[in-house]
């Protein structure tokens, strides 16, 4: 991701209003804007409803598609497993492998390690 969509995603994620919407939009793919609108009535009005979705769909977030007057939505989940992968990727084999030994230490079992790959020195 380039750092003004990542900033943008974080942004869009900064606000509980916007996260409960990404909780709808992943219970009801497709739904209407009318009926994400009816989600939030008595706490946000309909315009307070687009202006959210506008920061969502900033940050790629939030895929619509305009069919006739209706405009369905669906929470597009990638660019959160895109943040993920960026930081967590290289300690979830560190970490996994750990409580691989953990395990095997409360069971009593032995625990080998792999010999280490040497270099060809010449």
């Amino acid at each position: 991701m380039k750092p003004d969509e990542l900033d943008a995603t974080f942004h869009a994620l900064a606000s509980e209003p916007r996260r409960r919407m990404l909780d709808w939009l992943q219970r009801e793919p497709g739904c209407n804007l009318q009926r994400l609108c009816e989600c939030f009535e008595g706490e946000l009005s309909r315009f307070g409803v687009m202006k959210h979705l506008q920061v969502l769909e900033r940050g790629q977030l939030v895929i619509s598609l305009k069919e006739g007057r209706e405009r369905k939505l669906w929470f597009n989940a990638a660019p959160i497993q895109l943040i993920h992968e960026r930081w967590t990727t290289e300690y979830s084999a560190y970490w996994s492998a750990r409580l691989t030994a953990l395990k095997y230490l409360a069971e009593g079992a032995e625990v080998h390690s792999l010999p280490t790959a040497r270099k060809n020195r010449r």
